[in-house]
């Protein structure tokens, strides 16, 4: 398995992963903000970047990620906003190095924390974050403006 940053010739495959994300939370996304999520993800400018697992060839699944600067350390904070493995893929290990590699990736850029929330009813996902770290006792709240 290959993990890599997303390219120009990836948006197709990206595009059905990202419609399968969105069916797996059953939310539909207006076609201009995939649009310019895409157009931000391959923005060299941008804070968020979209890492890729790649086996045998395929795209089979993507972490989307931004940095920002944080009032709690001196240095940025990681934020993994997306994660999402296609379902013939499922139990291949690619979530994990997915995370493994934001992990690496992090510490080489000098970021001090690496973060992501979950749906609470999302079982297979939290059995793999629990194996990284416990929650920590935060609720989101999200006012849509």
């Amino acid at each position: 398995m290959i993990i890599r940053d997303a390219g120009p010739a990836d948006e197709a495959a990206w595009r059905g992963l990202w419609n399968r994300y969105l069916a797996f939370y059953a939310t539909d996304l207006a076609p201009q903000v995939t649009a310019a999520t895409w157009t931000r993800l391959m923005d060299p400018a941008a804070p968020v970047k979209a890492r890729l697992a790649e086996k045998a060839g395929r795209i089979i699944g993507f972490a989307i990620h931004l940095h920002h600067p944080s009032t709690w350390v001196t240095t940025e904070d990681c934020y993994l906003e997306d994660l999402f493995v296609a379902e013939d893929a499922r139990g291949s290990g690619a979530a994990r190095a997915l995370i493994d590699d934001l992990i690496a990736l992090a510490r080489a850029r000098g970021w001090a924390r690496l973060y992501w929330h979950t749906d609470k009813g999302n079982s297979p996902a939290r059995r793999l974050y629990d194996g990284y770290v416990a929650p920590d006792g935060h609720i989101r709240y999200r006012l849509v403006l």
